[in-house]
């Protein structure tokens, strides 16, 4: 009885992971992730304004902006051909 307790209890946290999203939900998680982005390059900018971190912190931070924006670009793809294919 606790295994099937265990079970139940696992496969309802589980489901919501498989569940699947609608677009506009995507469009909002989508937006949602271009903030969060667009307020990370900002405070890259003002630290890089500013030059008071050392290299490897700003090497750091370079790539973390140019892993963002391939995510980006990647994102805004899907996004688009996702409503093209809705047409």
């Amino acid at each position: 009885m606790l295994k099937g307790i265990i079970a139940a209890v696992g496969l309802s946290l589980a489901l919501p992971a498989f569940a699947q999203q609608s677009p506009i939900q995507k469009d909002m998680n989508d937006a949602s992730k271009d903030v969060r982005d667009s307020s990370k390059d900002a405070v890259d900018k003002t630290k890089d304004v500013l030059g008071t971190d050392s290299g490897a912190s700003k090497a750091k931070r370079h790539s973390e902006k140019k892993a963002r924006d391939v995510k980006k670009k990647v994102r805004h793809t899907k996004h688009n051909l996702r409503h093209d294919l809705n047409k």
